[in-house]
């Protein structure tokens, strides 16, 4: 007597990952964006029943809140909680599939630990290098007015920059920028800046100011 099938239920319909036809995410931008968020803010929680992906995002900033809600919708979530902290709003979906998709979850801080991507995600970044990008500047970046003063005078130009105490992830947000064309130099050992006028034109076309 043949045994039925096991019903296929909750985010394992949604997970590209679990698919019996290997195929790429439904969103792969959406994909890219979330994976420098949580990269950067993001922590997934294991030791519940039920993994809970949790991004936390400054209250300052509501539209960089609904990009990550949005995000986590496209790529897995059926539903997203906002829950208020002080400070800021952590952003959370819960999903047994999101181990899958964020295979960088471990024990530990992140800067303690490797965080090496997987083949299939640096070819999703490599694709989307620009919503990557995007993602790791909403959490740990920010477009800063530099002022100078040359011989009396004072000067006022964009800057971008980005920390983190990985290196990893800072490895990776610069081989990002190095996909995009766009200009870098570690400012600080756990800083880079993006200046250059034409670079911070590029970096603007893919991340802008927060709003």
């Amino acid at each position: 007597m043949d045994r039925p099938e096991p019903v296929v239920s909750g985010t394992a319909l949604r997970c590209f990952r679990c698919s019996p036809v290997p195929r790429p995410p439904a969103a792969p931008d959406a994909y890219a964006y979330l994976l420098g968020l949580y990269l950067g803010d993001g922590h997934l929680v294991t030791s519940t029943r039920t993994p809970v992906l949790r991004i936390a995002c400054s209250d300052a900033y509501p539209g960089l809140i609904t990009s990550c809600e949005q995000a986590m919708l496209a790529v897995l979530a059926a539903r997203v909680q906002r829950i208020p902290k002080q400070g800021c709003v952590s952003v959370e979906s819960s999903g047994n599939h999101w181990t899958c998709l964020l295979p960088q979850h471990g024990p530990g801080r992140k800067h303690e630990r490797p965080i090496v991507l997987a083949d299939w995600q640096r070819d999703v970044v490599a694709a989307h290098a620009g919503d990557f990008v995007r993602g790791l500047f909403h959490s740990d970046g920010c477009r800063v007015a530099n002022r100078v003063t040359v011989k009396g005078r004072e000067y006022v130009y964009p800057r971008y920059l980005f920390a983190n105490e990985s290196a990893d992830i800072m490895g990776l947000c610069r081989w990002a920028l190095d996909l995009l064309g766009v200009a870098w130099r570690m400012n600080r050992r756990n800083s880079l800046s993006v200046a250059r006028r034409q670079s911070v034109a590029l970096l603007d076309g893919y991340v802008g100011p927060k709003s």
